[in-house]
């Protein structure tokens, strides 16, 4: 067992991913978005017309929770969704004009909060941090890490 539960990598990693949170958040709020939002909106630039459970599996929210962000991004005239041509129950979402520009407005804070991260994890090398955390869920199995 451990001497203090709170004094794991798991701990630390979860406040860490609070604390970024909370910091974009809270800037991301000035401009009018939320966390989730802004990761659509960046997703539908690199992805146009992804369905909403790519997109819901994308900004790590339920289904359920996707669609009522889509239909406030909609509202706030920053995405579009049509029909599909093909398949009529499935919606294609994609940015406007609008959502272009507010995503930038968006990167800028997002990358700040990166340099944030970046500098806080110093002296780690970011690409060798970053590689080592996107490895692990690839090592996981039904009973955890290997």
């Amino acid at each position: 067992l451990l001497s203090d539960p709170y004094a794991t990598i798991g701990f630390a990693l979860k406040q860490a991913q609070q604390a970024l949170r909370t910091l974009m958040d809270a800037e991301l709020r000035k401009i009018g978005l939320t966390t989730p939002q802004y990761a659509v909106l960046a997703y539908l630039k690199v992805e146009a017309g992804a369905s909403n459970a790519t997109l819901a599996r994308r900004a790590f929210v339920t289904p359920q929770t996707m669609q009522a962000i889509l239909v406030t991004l909609e509202k706030s005239a920053f995405i579009k969704r049509t029909a599909h041509p093909e398949h009529r129950r499935v919606q294609k979402t994609e940015l406007t004009a609008s959502g272009h520009h507010v995503l930038e407005a968006a990167s800028t804070i997002v990358a700040d909060a990166e340099t944030r991260l970046r500098d806080a994890a110093a002296p780690l090398d970011p690409q060798t941090a970053t590689a080592m955390l996107l490895d692990l869920p690839k090592r996981s199995d039904k009973s955890g890490f290997r």
